[in-house]
């Protein structure tokens, strides 16, 4: 049990550290997400667009799986501006945009 344990925990610790913030900010300059999410991903031109930097990579990470799957797909979301955006994404760009925008400093409150 000890054994099976030591490896999902190095397995999953891997994965974590899959991620290439630096790739992560070429992605993000290459499809433009600035855009619509501002230049510091933070300042987006509209208020209904979301504020980016500093969420939680695994959160970004899901939320553009899910403009992937679609309104149609299991936990998927409709957009059309995201959905367009997000389905030529490839697994390793959507889990190196969600490090990079994980790793800016962001004006996200969780609780006051």
């Amino acid at each position: 049990m000890k054994k099976l344990f030591v490896l999902l925990t190095l397995a999953l610790s891997a994965n974590v550290f899959a991620a290439d913030i630096e790739a992560g900010k070429a992605a993000v300059q290459k499809y433009n997400c600035a855009s619509c999410h501002g230049a510091d991903l933070s300042s987006p031109i509209d208020a209904s667009y979301p504020k980016l930097a500093g969420q939680h990579a695994d959160y970004i990470e899901h939320a553009l799986v899910a403009y992937q799957r679609g309104a149609s797909g299991a936990n998927g979301r409709g957009n059309a501006i995201m959905g367009g955006m997000a389905k030529p994404l490839s697994h390793a760009e959507i889990k190196d945009i969600s490090a990079y925008i994980a790793s800016l400093p962001g004006a996200l409150v969780v609780r006051k």
